[in-house]
């Protein structure tokens, strides 16, 4: 039997990334999730909503990323793991929580539109997101422009939102 530990949660970041760096030079950040349930009573017919909130931890180049293009409101899916971290307070209280270590983050395009801009290429000792290599002297290097954040605005579901004009002219990423 095989264990898996993935999780994937699509919601809204309820504060601001928190971008640290560990004594080592090594990037994380942290923000939080709500995740929005809705669904019909049946025996009322009552429209009924639950709200889950969720601390996600994500490390390296995802960390990074992740300060500079995310706020508050945005819509993401966010796929990782569950860790359950403990601690002793200074009174000598345990404490333990369960968060969700990122793997991947991404906008959510359901009601908002995103601009995709590529990092340099990492060395393969910066794999993972991990470390900060030199860029690969062979890999392509694309103009250096200003990223735009991931855009949030609220419409309707189902709503039309036609892309930015000249998109076909754009390389694929």
């Amino acid at each position: 039997m095989a264990q898996d530990n993935t999780v994937t949660i699509v919601g809204n970041l309820t504060r601001e990334p928190e971008l640290r760096f560990t004594p080592s030079g090594q990037a994380t950040a942290s923000f939080g999730v709500a995740v929005n349930r809705t669904w019909t009573d049946r025996a009322s017919q009552e429209r009924r909503e639950q709200t889950s909130f969720f601390d996600i931890v994500c490390w390296g180049t995802l960390a990074e990323n992740a300060a500079t293009s995310l706020s508050r409101g945005t819509r993401v899916i966010v796929t990782g793991r569950l860790d359950q971290r403990t601690w002793e307070t200074q009174e000598g209280d345990k404490r333990s929580k369960v968060e969700i270590t990122a793997e991947e983050i991404a906008p959510s395009l359901r009601w908002a539109t995103v601009h995709v801009t590529r990092n340099e290429r990492r060395s393969p000792d910066a794999a993972n997101g991990e470390g900060h290599g030199s860029p690969d002297p062979g890999a392509y290097q694309r103009p250096a422009q200003e990223p735009a954040p991931a855009t949030y605005a609220s419409r309707p579901a189902g709503a039309y939102a036609p892309g930015p004009a000249g998109h076909e002219d754009e390389e694929p990423f």
